[in-house]
């Protein structure tokens, strides 16, 4: 029995040998982003780079589904394997695609040569699935020599088709305002062959005009592609072959250009994926249960910036929890009279000290002792805070002052972890300095003072 299961082909070496079941499987494993799926997609990725990829996009109704249909047949007909990625809606109830473009195509059903795959969107945008790029490297490592992804259609933000596909066909209807779409923005840059479907139709013709008008528009550069519109009548194969020729024209005047192509759609991959790898970082090993919904909260009561709180997540990521570098500034004393220390420390140990200071309803002095600085604050009225810290507690340490390179954005740090501030924005300080309090309740009981200096104010602005 070990002898047996041992010798057993690996799901990916089924894929190589294009089993239909096994690449059903795989894209199933790849879209649920299960356990193993992303190594299966590295143990294919190095047999893959054969396949064509052809996109077909455009708004709903214009026929893509008749098209690709129809695209398949004549493909067929040169004998080119083809495989279908086919993206449709998310089902509100299954999660599954609404619309299972396996059933608009029965007519391909028994063909060994063809294989079609509906993928739900599931929430993502652009007009492609989030793990169609993956299904299209299943199929390709599966030697498919054609793979068509056909985008859900819903209007003019599929412009992830581009940055997926070796050739973009925008597809568009007659009659149906189409003229108007092609000139917004996004459709005319992502377009390498317009296809004016269904141009049995009145009207056919004032669209494909529109679209010829606007590209003359268009400063194209010398021996540049430049799209060309082709007609269709996919319900009857009318301009099939046609589109055929086209693609396979555009394929051959831009092989120079596929390998720059390939390279920025593989720029754009890995940085889709980095985005969405962190996220599921963040969301399993970074953030705790509900801490997220705690920051979305914050954020909301304008408690902190969404920019704080994105730097605050970030650092924890790389480097654990959110650390502010806050070398300590100086020691606070609460004092009576500030000159009597002050005296006594002179008489004591010849410490330097500077000239008083006034800041709000407080006398400050600071007494240089040699790698420290000692802060002495002196109340100036009866209802001083530090008058009234006096009455209970009598002359003692005060708080300790930290020193910030930009108070701001230390207290935005602080805060996203829930750090909270006696004030609530950075206030004038001693020196031209800017200071700010944190909350005794967030230090366990200690009062704490940040303090960006003036000499760094001009830095951090």
């Amino acid at each position: 029995m070990a002898d047996s299961a041992a010798t057993q082909p690996s799901l990916a070496d089924r894929i190589l040998a294009r089993d239909p079941r096994a690449i059903a499987r795989a894209i199933s494993l790849i879209e649920d982003e299960a356990p193993g799926a992303a190594e299966l997609v590295g143990t294919l990725f190095a047999k893959t780079g054969r396949a064509y990829l052809i996109g077909v996009t455009g708004p709903p109704g214009a026929g893509k589904s008749t098209l690709v249909d129809r695209l398949t047949t004549e493909l067929r007909k040169a004998n080119r394997t083809v495989g279908v990625v086919a993206v449709d809606p998310t089902s509100p109830y299954s999660g599954g695609a609404i619309l299972g473009d396996r059933v608009r195509m029965q007519s391909h059903a028994e063909d060994a040569g063809v294989f079609i795959r509906s993928m739900a969107t599931r929430g993502h945008l652009g007009g492609l699935a989030r793990s169609t790029a993956e299904a299209a490297i299943v199929l390709d490592a599966a030697g498919y020599d054609i793979v068509i992804i056909e985008t859900v259609g819903v209007g003019q933000d599929e412009v992830d088709i581009v940055r997926t596909a070796d050739v973009s066909i925008v597809t568009l209807v007659p009659g149906a305002g189409d003229e108007v779409q092609a000139l917004k923005a996004g459709i005319m840059e992502i377009a390498d062959i317009f296809v004016v479907n269904k141009a049995d139709r009145e009207g056919a013709d004032r669209t494909a005009a529109s679209i010829e008008t606007m590209l003359s528009l268009e400063q194209w550069p010398e021996e540049s592609w430049k799209p060309p519109v082709v007609r269709t009548v996919a319900t009857t194969g009318a301009g099939l072959p046609e589109l055929v020729q086209t693609i396979e024209t555009f394929r051959a005047r831009t092989t120079e250009e596929q390998g720059e192509r390939r390279r920025a759609r593989a720029e754009w991959r890995l940085k889709e994926l980095l985005s969405r790898r962190f996220m599921q970082h963040v969301d399993s090993r970074v953030l705790g249960p509900g801490e997220f919904d705690q920051m979305l909260d914050r954020i909301a009561a304008r408690e902190i910036d969404p920019y704080a709180a994105a730097e605050s997540v970030m650092i924890r990521a790389v480097g654990g929890e959110a650390r502010v570098s806050m070398p300590l500034d100086h020691v606070g004393i609460a004092v009576r009279d500030a000159e009597s220390f002050v005296s006594l420390f002179d008489s004591l140990v010849g410490l330097k000290t500077d000239a008083p200071e006034v800041i709000g309803a407080h006398r400050l002095r600071f007494v240089d002792a040699g790698g420290a600085t000692l802060e002495l604050v002196e109340a100036m009225s009866a209802d001083a805070p530090v008058a009234k810290f006096l009455d209970k507690r009598g002359e003692a340490l005060h708080h300790l002052c930290f020193r910030v390179a930009d108070i701001e954005r230390a207290m935005a740090t602080l805060k996203a972890r829930g750090i909270k501030f006696i004030d609530e924005a950075p206030r004038q300080g001693a020196h031209g300095s800017r200071i700010a309090f944190i909350h005794p309740g967030s230090a366990g009981g200690l009062l704490i003072e940040l303090k960006q200096p003036a000499a760094s104010l001009g830095a951090a602005t």
